[in-house]
């Protein structure tokens, strides 16, 4: 069997090929913004402001960049209201419902397991 060639690999998709761009999607869905922003309008559509509040710590530069690069990437739809002052509303794709069911999983096997993960980063600095 030949091996595949880097544009085969491109078009199916390989995260071991450095230029697959399906690496800059991964970037984006588990980046920590990303992960907390698609787990965040899994109970609905929410505003820019409403995110901004549910997602301790995160700035309102950084969330307009990862809204904008989900957005791109076909997970969010965002809906603009030409009304003063701007209203926008974020949604989730039905790609965005795929993935958000999974990170949701990773970020709840996390806090499932936060204090023996806890435990062992105390255990590996004692």
């Amino acid at each position: 069997m030949a091996a595949s060639t880097l544009s085969q690999q491109l078009r199916d998709g390989n995260l071991f090929a450095a230029q697959c761009p399906s690496r800059e999607i991964l970037k984006h869905v588990t980046s920590r913004w990303g992960i907390l922003i698609l787990i965040s309008l899994r109970d609905g559509t929410h505003r820019f402001s409403d995110l901004r509040r549910k997602i301790g710590g995160i700035s309102e530069k950084m969330l307009a960049q990862s809204l904008q690069a989900l957005e791109q990437d076909g997970f969010i739809n965002r809906v603009s209201y030409p009304v003063l002052p701007p209203h926008v509303e974020y949604t989730l794709t039905d790609l965005g419902e795929q993935i958000s069911e999974k990170v949701t999983i990773l970020a709840d096997w996390i806090e499932i397991n936060l204090s023996k993960i806890l435990a062992q980063k105390e255990d590996k600095t004692a």
